[in-house]
Formats: C-alpha cells, structure tokens, sequence
C-alpha cells in the first residue's frame, strides 16, 4: 500500500507526552461482541538497561518511596518510572520495600550524563 500523501507514511502521534512511560506504546482496538470498538494500549515491555546513563546509586533507607527519589534525583515525582526501569522491576513497591537495598537512578537512554559527553 502506497502513502498518498509524503505525511500519510508517519506514525500517528503519541496519545502520551515523552515524559510519560506511555509514550510511543501502540494503541489497539478491541471490537466487543456488540461491535463496539474499545481502544487500549499495548503491552509495555520492560526496556532493556544497556542504553541508560547512571545518574546516581542511592541506597533505601524507611520511609523511601519511588516518587520521592525521582523528584530528588529526577526533579519530578512522575518520573518513578524511569527508576523502576533502571533496575528493571514491574512493581515499583519492590524498589524502596528494603531498606538497605541499593539501585541504580538513570538517564533515559540518548541523554548524556556527567563524563559522558
């Protein structure tokens, strides 16, 4: 199938702003029994860590949470997800349920950190 125009051959845009861990998942369409049609989002992998900039190692201490640590490290609490794919785990309870534990606060891969010019 051919583009009829030069623009027809982009991906549609994001429904979801680059900060959001959102961004760029397909949306799909389930047709329901009665043909309705419902949109959803796909399945979110985790991203592999190869393409991330360690930006700091923090160690838990009580009373850390993940939204806490991405505003401290991040300077926006939404951004907890980053933290939960830099170690990589689903739940982002598993990040700060153990104090003592230490992981890894990342810059999303393309963003160059300190040393790495």
């Amino acid at each position: 199938m051919t583009a009829d125009h030069p623009l027809d051959a982009l991906p549609a845009p994001s429904p979801y702003p680059p900060t959001s861990r959102y961004h760029g998942v397909p949306v799909a369409l389930h047709t329901a029994p009665d043909g309705r049609q419902v949109p959803y989002l796909r399945r979110r992998l985790l991203p592999g860590t190869d393409g991330l900039t360690p930006l700091a190692e923090h160690t838990v201490s009580a009373g850390d949470r993940p939204d806490l640590l991405a505003y401290r490290y991040l300077g926006s609490a939404d951004q907890w997800w980053r933290i939960a794919d830099a170690n990589p785990v689903l739940d982002p309870r598993e990040l700060t349920a153990t104090p003592g534990r230490r992981i890894i606060v990342a810059l999303p891969g393309g963003v160059p950190g300190v040393g790495n010019a």
